[in-house]
């Protein structure tokens, strides 16, 4: 399990249009939403990602950087990134599995085709996010074993506010005896 307050696994993942990503080598003010996403077969994570889209300049103005990211492919990641239509939204692909687990993301194995006609992966990752900070370590986490219910992007941007107006500390730390 990551604990809040303490170093994240790193991350260097492939993007479809910019580069190589390096978690280490995050240089936003906040830091940066890392929002992993089960795939193209997952009409919910399009959805998602939509909405991630639209808030992306707020987070920016808070100085957070935001990516979404799944174990598809290049050839799925781009046609993901074509449905959401958000030409901003970096997307990095080919996340090995040992790695999701590394983050705490469930691993999900292939139903076969979902409800809108496209074959789930043999194994997948399911959805969580981690708003990182600029020295890696864990603000905030949240990871589903289905991909239903997911916490609101625009929800996320109030608490960044106030947490920032209000120097909140990054809780679920202790891990002592209870």
């Amino acid at each position: 399990m990551l604990m809040p307050r303490q170093k994240t696994p790193n991350l260097q993942l492939p993007t479809l249009d910019h580069g190589t990503f390096d978690l280490s080598q995050i240089t936003s003010e906040r830091g940066i939403l890392v929002v992993f996403y089960r795939g193209l077969h997952c009409p919910i994570c399009a959805n998602y990602l939509s909405e991630l889209a639209k808030q992306q300049d707020k987070f920016a103005e808070r100085g957070v950087e935001v990516i979404a990211v799944s174990s598809d492919g290049q050839e799925r990641a781009r046609a993901m990134a074509d449905k959401v239509g958000a030409e901003s939204l970096r997307f990095a692909y080919d996340l090995p599995l040992d790695q999701a687990r590394d983050w705490g993301l469930y691993i999900s194995t292939s139903r076969g085709k979902t409800s809108i006609g496209i074959e789930e992966p043999a194994l997948f990752s399911e959805p969580g996010f981690f708003l990182i900070n600029p020295d890696q370590t864990l603000y905030f986490g949240s990871v589903q074993t289905m991909p239903f219910v997911r916490p609101h992007f625009s929800e996320l941007v109030g608490a960044l506010d106030f947490a920032i107006a209000n120097n909140y500390p990054a809780r679920g730390e202790y891990t002592g005896a209870v």
